[in-house]
């Protein structure tokens, strides 16, 4: 699937949102937050409306163009086949805690086994090239070509010698590459992912059986593509409104506002985890004070332009909304991006940050009128068209 464009998303990433489907139980992170944090959000203006941007004649900082009967091509939307799905529980269960191998047979496919293995090159043992006790899971690419293939067919106990040469180039150390190297592994331990079944589901999962696993699983994974493909078609609408729009100026009061908001977010996001200001962090990594500011007027600049444009689109349609309907979107969006509802949602942020949350909803809203007239057509089937 495509990469997402909407400075929505950006915005999103910035401090981490993201939701995922795979059991039963919802898997999301909770953020506590200190007392300070818990205040109340007001997320109505004086006028009790909920906006994207709270601004007085607003046409006279942004002129909105055709937001109607736009065309987009998009790639298919993904279906989830019965192959697709099997794949999917394939990946789960290589990624499950592995049983060790009590039969006599050599190394598959998927397993993870424990080694040690010194590293030979012209005849002398080399800085970095040794280890014991290591576990390494065949196929994960862990260790350089062939390395992994190498050990299948080969028991626990045997000594196995391996002939091979460094990627060129080699990130992980430049001297290396492309030099032959020899590398004599022992495996000390065979171990293999555990079997998917009705027993593995009932010990880890919240399902009855495994066909029930399946079953939601299929489901869930379907929704997810569906909410994806969704979401680009809208991202890429809205990046055609932005593109036949002009900002012609900026508030002042929300220039300011968005700036601060903006580094904010990177103090917490980057700054605080290393015990630093933002000023300490962008000395840290070399950035300017002149680079930092242009930076952070980039990106001020960047939500602006989504959120004026946004507003602008509600405006000409005549949406309102009270508290209790922006409540009603937001329940919506929460499950449209994978969320259990929308309190999961809010969860991730911290109640300073979840203007976040608003905007993003406002946007899906107002994408949603674009989606109502617009004309999607998948490049595959104009592909086919042409030929």
């Amino acid at each position: 699937m495509k990469k997402r464009t909407a400075v929505i998303l950006l915005s999103l990433s910035l401090l981490g949102l993201a939701a995922g489907c795979g059991n039963k139980e919802e898997d999301t992170a909770k953020t506590e937050q200190t007392e300070s944090q818990k205040e109340e959000v007001v997320l109505t203006n004086a006028e009790g409306k909920v906006v994207a941007a709270d601004v007085e004649n607003l046409e006279e900082y942004v002129t909105l163009g055709e937001y109607k009967n736009l065309e987009v091509e998009e790639a298919p939307k993904q279906e989830i086949t019965d192959e697709y799905l099997e794949e999917y529980i394939h990946n789960v269960m290589i990624n499950q805690t592995p049983v060790e191998v009590t039969e006599d047979r050599a190394v598959q496919e998927d397993d993870t086994v424990n080694i040690d293995f010194t590293g030979y090159m012209d005849g002398e043992e080399f800085d970095g090239g040794s280890a014991e006790d290591t576990d390494l899971r065949i196929g994960s690419g862990g260790f350089i070509d062939g390395f992994e293939d190498g050990l299948i067919g080969h028991k626990k106990g045997e000594e196995v010698t391996l002939d091979l040469t460094f990627p060129d180039p080699y990130e992980n150390n430049p001297d290396l590459a492309g030099k032959p190297v020899q590398f004599k592994v022992i495996i000390n331990k065979i171990s293999e992912p555990p079997v998917f079944g009705d027993d593995w589901v009932k010990e880890n999962t919240d399902y009855a059986s495994a066909e029930e696993f399946r079953t939601e699983q299929k489901e869930l994974l379907q929704k997810s593509a569906d909410s994806e493909y969704e979401s680009q078609v809208k991202s890429d609408l809205f990046s055609k409104v932005m593109e036949n729009s002009k900002i012609n100026s900026y508030p002042e009061e929300l220039q300011e506002s968005t700036k601060k908001d903006v580094e904010r977010r990177m103090e917490e996001a980057y700054a605080e985890p290393s015990g630093l200001t933002l000023e300490e962090y962008y000395e840290e990594n070399g950035i300017s004070q002149e680079e930092a500011d242009q930076m952070v007027q980039e990106m001020a600049e960047s939500f602006m332009n989504q959120n004026l444009i946004t507003q602008a689109i509600l405006n000409a349609e005549g949406i309102e909304m009270t508290e209790e309907q922006y409540r009603e979107e937001e329940e919506r969006f929460a499950q449209l991006s994978g969320f259990e509802d929308a309190e999961a949602m809010r969860s991730m942020y911290s109640e300073s940050n979840q203007d976040i949350i608003k905007n993003s909803v406002l946007w899906n809203r107002a994408c949603d009128v674009l989606m109502e007239t617009a004309v999607i057509t998948e490049t595959q089937a104009a592909e086919e068209s042409a030929e």
